[in-house]
């Protein structure tokens, strides 16, 4: 029997979806390293009676633990290696203006400049950014033991082993985290053919999103490591070729559900099997038990799984046939120097650099105004309240400071009930795999784990035991009110969600998809209209990347919606607006591939006239989404004949536009 809450009691819906952990699977490797890490300094510095350099290879192993998240070994030794040499920097100029007053206050705060702005370049220099910070903090707010350039070693060696650990088993498993991740991809598409044409919508939907998001996970593994074997490696020739094969079924798949009929279950579990074939590395003969095609949609669907078995089974592939559908990954194709002059010339990187860099440099003339045990802490909370790509600074301050108050209270036992010296690595051996077990579920979840364990290692430094627990609680909660006052609520941009803005530009980009989706031939290029420049022209293949990116785009609005309603009212409130215009964004893009799959296997194309229409109609719909705060109801004119093949994409277009429009 359920109970309902009195009205007055009911916690607010951005409160609830705050707190709600999300799902996510245990990766043990990763549980088991970070045990290993983090424990196995600490008992190496108790044997030697170097206790103090034991604990600080312990927080270096910490950075590394918490980046350890790649799937591939090679992404691995970026997120982890890099990092550490930026830490290594960071903590040696902490290290070298500690205890030097307002010096200390101007270096930190040029620090954090610097770390703010090249953390927007990609998901490597963030994680870089925000180590460089960290450490110069530490540096700057604690006397750390030995000649200047031991501490630096010694977390930077802590940090690698967490590498060194991850890379044990590379030699025996060179290549499976990029065959799994394309057979998931296959998977995820089986049970998107199981959705097709069955009720309700949202089934079909949630199956799409899984398959984009699959896909965007394999594009990147694979492209990633081709990046340093472009065109010689033969198994990274064979997994993009079959990436590249699965997306024809891809396209077929929104014809189908259109059509509403379902697919008999021999489709799917042939999928399925293929999926086995690309695990396994199987390219022997394979047998196919489809059912005869009646229809276009089943024609194309028919079509697209043969030609599929065909590259998954085929001992041989020409590397220069292979097509990087999505181009090199984002965080690889920018070179240095590019980088460099995009942080420099971007207002982005300058806005996060400075909102940064101001919110350190209060911390900074606060503590050494004000006196504040270990007030230190105060800038690593709001170093790791304040990362733009780590969701919203409303929703990180609130579950660091319930984060830490859970932490806290595991923290009190433990510096109460345990002695110190070897029962330390024993606790650190239990403590230290909970940070990645809890980290997948949220924020909130892993402040909670890594907190026991910092004070843990900070009680080994300076034996302060329960001591620590007050000035900790109230560093964080003083980190975590300047974030939101001089990092949140003094911004405008803090106040307005990015999903408009972003939804305009992926509408406008789905004008020039239908474009380019109907032109003079499938066997040459395909002309563009003017959206896309007179006298424009995309082949087939560049038409595939358009698709692919615009689901990859909508798939980015996607989490920044998810993110939005996170924020307090009006924010979280005008983000939920959006929603149904996001969905009907995504079901225009699936018409038209739906309308295109037919179009090449048997129906009428549709005239040029009907082509321009739909595309000058979501031209307008992107300045009005542009345009508008809040979504206005309106009707629109969008008609042609009823037969033709873009009749469903008509009334998708339609009903977006029936959602928002300029007021």
């Amino acid at each position: 029997m359920s109970r309902e809450f009195p009205i007055g009691l009911t916690p607010p819906d951005w409160l609830v979806r705050n707190l709600q952990p999300q799902q996510a699977p245990l990766n043990r490797p990763a549980i088991a390293r970070a045990a290993v890490a983090m424990a196995l300094p600490l008992a190496i510095g108790l044997a030697t009676g170097h206790t103090a350099y034991g604990a600080l290879a312990s927080m270096g192993a910490l950075s590394g633990v918490i980046g350890d998240t790649a799937d591939a070994y090679r992404m691995r030794i970026l997120n982890i290696a890099i990092p550490q040499f930026f830490g290594a920097v960071g903590v040696t100029l902490g290290a070298a203006v500690y205890g030097h007053g307002w010096y200390a206050v101007a270096t930190l705060t040029g620090i954090a400049l610097v770390s703010g702005m090249i953390s927007t370049i990609g998901a490597v220099a963030s994680v870089s950014g925000l180590l460089l910070l960290l450490n110069s903090v530490i540096g700057a707010g604690l006397p750390l033991p030995g000649a200047w350039w031991l501490a630096p070693l010694l977390m930077s060696g802590g940090g690698l082993l967490v590498l060194l650990l991850a890379l044990l088993a590379w030699p025996l498993r060179s290549g499976i985290p990029e065959r799994s991740a394309v057979a998931k991809t296959y998977r995820t598409v089986a049970d998107l053919l199981a959705t097709c044409g069955d009720d309700p919508t949202a089934a079909y939907d949630a199956a799409r999103q899984a398959v984009t998001q699959s896909l965007n996970q394999s594009y990147d593994l694979v492209l990633a490591r081709r990046a340093r074997h472009h065109g010689r490696s033969p198994e990274l020739t064979r997994l993009l070729a079959q990436l590249n094969a699965i997306t024809p079924v891809v396209e077929a798949a929104p014809a189908v559900h259109q059509s509403g009929q379902p697919l008999p279950p021999q489709i799917r579990e042939t999928v399925r099997h293929l999926a086995q074939a690309v695990e396994t590395g199987y390219t022997g003969p394979i047998g196919l038990a489809l059912p005869a095609p009646t229809g276009e949609t089943t024609r194309a669907i028919d079509h697209a799984l043969r030609h599929a078995a065909e590259v998954v089974t085929a001992p041989d592939l020409d590397p220069r046939g292979i097509d990087d559908r999505l181009g090199r990954p984002a965080a690889l194709r920018i070179r240095a120097a590019r980088a460099a002059r995009n942080v420099l010339l971007s207002s982005g990187s300058w806005r996060y650099g400075l909102r940064l860099a101001v919110c350190i440099g209060l911390a900074q003339i606060l503590v050494s105004t004000v006196p504040v045990a270990r007030s230190y802490w105060v800038a690593l909370t709001i170093t790791f309240v304040l990362k733009p790509d780590f969701g919203s600074v409303f929703s990180r301050a609130l579950l660091r400071a319930l984060g830490t108050v859970a932490g806290l209270v595991i923290a009190a036992a433990v510096l109460s009930a345990v002695p110190r010296g070897w029962w330390d690595v024993l606790v650190l051996l239990l403590l230290a795999p909970l940070i990645p077990a809890l980290t997948p579920r949220g924020y909130g979840y892993q402040t909670m784990a890594i907190t026991p364990v910092i004070l843990l290692l900070s009680d080994v430094l300076n034996h302060q035991g329960t001591a620590l627990l007050l000035p900790r609680l109230v560093d964080s909660l003083i980190g975590c009110g300047i974030a939101l006052v001089a990092g949140y609520l003094l911004w405008p941009e803090s106040w307005h969600t990015r999903v408009g803005d972003r939804l305009a530009e992926a509408v406008a980009d789905t004008a020039t998809y239908v474009e380019s989706a109907f032109g003079r031939s499938d066997a040459g290029t395909v002309a563009v209209g003017a959206g896309a420049g007179a006298g424009a022209e995309v082949d087939p293949a560049a038409r595939a990347r358009m698709r692919r990116r615009l689901y990859r785009d909508l798939s980015v609005i996607r989490t920044e919606f998810q993110r939005a309603l996170t924020e307090p009212p009006p924010t979280g409130r005008l983000a939920a607006g959006w929603l149904p215009l996001v969905v009907a964004v995504e079901r225009i893009v699936d018409a038209t591939t739906a309308a295109r799959v037919r179009v090449k296997h048997g129906a009428p194309s549709p005239s040029p006239a009907e082509v321009t229409q739909v595309a000058l109609q979501l031209r307008e719909l992107s300045k009005g989404v542009r345009e508008s705060e809040v979504l206005v109801e309106v009707r629109t004119d969008l008609t042609g004949p009823a037969e033709s093949v873009l009749e469903p994409l008509r009334q998708e277009v339609a009903a977006a536009r029936a959602i928002a429009s300029p007021h």
